[in-house]
This record gives C-alpha cells, sequence and structure tokens, in this order.
C-alpha cells in the first residue's frame, strides 16, 4: 500500500524517537510518496524553525525523504497531499488536525501518531 508523508510526519523521528518506516511497514505500507512542496516546507524549517529541536527534526525529516518517492508537485504542501491521495489513492500520514479533517472527509485512510510512541490508523477506508 502507498502512504504520502506530510512535512510533520517526516520529523517525528527527530521529534520522539519513533522508527517512521518499520511503523508504516507493521500497518501494511511499503510505498513512500513525498511531494515536492513538503521538501520545501522542511528545507524552509531547518533554517527558520525557532527551536533547535525542531530545526534538528526536519534536518532528519529531509535525510529520510530520500528514501521516498519524490512525487512532483505545485501550491502548498497540504494542498498537493489532498490532491495526491485522492488521485492515486494513497493514505496520509499527517499529525495536522485540520489536513485530518479535510481527508477524512473526502474519505482518505489517515495515519497519526498516537500517544507520542506509535502510528496508528485513524480512520479506515476499503482497499
Amino acid at each position: 500500500m502507498k502512504v504520502l508523508l506530510d512535512t510533520n510526519a517526516l520529523m517525528v523521528p527527530g521529534q520522539f524517537g519513533v522508527d517512521l518506516f518499520e511503523g508504516l511497514e507493521e500497518l501494511g505500507f511499503r510505498e513512500f510518496l513525498v511531494p515536492r512542496p513538503v521538501l520545501r516546507e522542511l528545507a524552509a524549517l531547518v533554517s527558520l524553525a525557532e527551536s533547535r529541536r525542531d530545526r534538528t527534526a526536519a534536518r532528519i525529516g529531509l535525510a529520510l525523504a530520500d528514501r521516498c518517492e519524490i512525487l512532483e508537485a505545485s501550491g502548498e504542501a497540504d494542498d498537493a497531499i489532498l490532491n495526491l491521495a485522492l488521485e492515486s489513492g494513497a493514505s496520509v500520514f499527517t499529525n495536522d488536525k485540520e489536513l485530518k479533517k479535510k481527508l477524512s472527509t473526502r474519505g482518505v485512510t489517515v495515519i497519526h501518531l498516537r500517544q507520542r510512541r506509535r502510528l496508528e490508523i485513524a480512520n479506515r477506508k476499503e482497499f
């Protein structure tokens, strides 16, 4: 199964020490996709994030994105994720409340971090 990764999803390992890929594989995901706007957000956070912890997490996120397929997309990251999920049928890993709501109302399966230590499918569509 395919999963699109949001900016905050790629920062989870640096913020909480959770193995992103292992957790997703345990849920059955094998294809990891990152829209280009997510890479732009991470790059900006490396230098602009207020906390050192977030700058480090963004740097780790950029490194982890090297293990993913990069998808060309325009616009803001959230819009790109929503459009790509609807076009491809991929699930989305995000902790962004607004994005989770938009995705769920459109029938997209959403994965999120639960209790800062494990990944969980928040809603599930039929695969």
